[in-house]
């Protein structure tokens, strides 16, 4: 009984990633639930306070298994070297984030749902098999972007031996190796957004001392002459561009 409501969060997943506009249109499959006559493996209502509890923990996994993170940490950083504070919006930042998140998991997507949404919908599979099914893509991606030395240190630390394949390796080993190397590389990309305006604010804080106009903000004179480089250089399509191509875009 545990094993089968464990395996519908995984599902869910699988579900929301197809629901994306990338993605065409899916009938939602009848998942029913055992939760028991209350004699075996606890009561019933505890059984639905674990499923309620593991759900609420989807998105975190969802975003965590995903380009999600390097992304809002690389916004996040552009938005802290401009100084401009509440804007834009972080609303505006994590809806960006999110649609940029299913336009690069858009191969991803396709293949779960090809080898184990959909044959799941039509019976062919059981939840077993569509679980192991959907697993298999996203072990790839997330492999494909993670630092082997991050890799190790996790297996190395529950002292297993070393995968053939992507297919031997764990997830509770894979994900928290793909979100360190993840957070590893959204830093070296703020860094690097970071230094031109980092020399924009020591360029004006030098004038204005020149000038003896030490009682003037520096951000708040640095802060125009930071939005119009970004703007002439197209800052955007720039930041854009630089988060498609480290994850392999063309």
């Amino acid at each position: 009984m545990k094993k089968k409501w464990m395996l519908i969060v995984p599902l869910a997943l699988i579900l929301l990633f197809a629901m994306v506009p990338s993605a065409h249109a899916l009938s939602l499959p009848d998942i029913s639930v055992d939760i028991g006559d209350g004699e075996e493996n606890g009561t019933g209502s505890l059984t639905i306070l674990l499923l309620i509890t593991v759900i609420s923990l989807a998105p975190a996994l969802l975003i965590m298994m995903t380009s999600f993170t390097r992304i809002t940490i690389v916004f996040g950083f552009l938005k802290m070297s401009l100084g401009t504070n509440n804007f834009p919006p972080s609303q505006v930042l994590v809806g960006l984030a999110m649609f940029l998140t299913f336009f690069i998991m858009a191969p991803t997507i396709s293949t779960v749902n090809d080898v184990a949404l959909q044959p799941y919908i039509q019976g062919e599979i059981t939840q077993d098999q569509a679980l192991d099914a959907a697993s298999k893509p996203i072990k790839e991606f997330m492999m494909k972007h993670t630092r082997e030395k991050d890799l190790l240190l996790f297996i190395n630390y529950t002292g297993a031996e070393r995968p053939a394949t992507v297919d031997d390796l764990s997830l509770t080993v894979l994900v928290p190796a793909f979100a360190i190397s993840e957070l590893k590389t959204a830093f070296q990309m703020g860094f690097m957004i970071y230094i031109p305006f980092l020399v924009i604010d020591m360029i004006v804080a030098s004038v204005l001392m020149s000038m003896g106009m030490m009682m003037l903000p520096p951000v708040m004179i640095a802060l125009p002459f930071k939005i119009l480089l970004f703007v002439l250089v197209d800052g955007w399509n720039l930041v854009v561009r630089s988060i498609l191509l480290s994850f392999g875009g063309t």
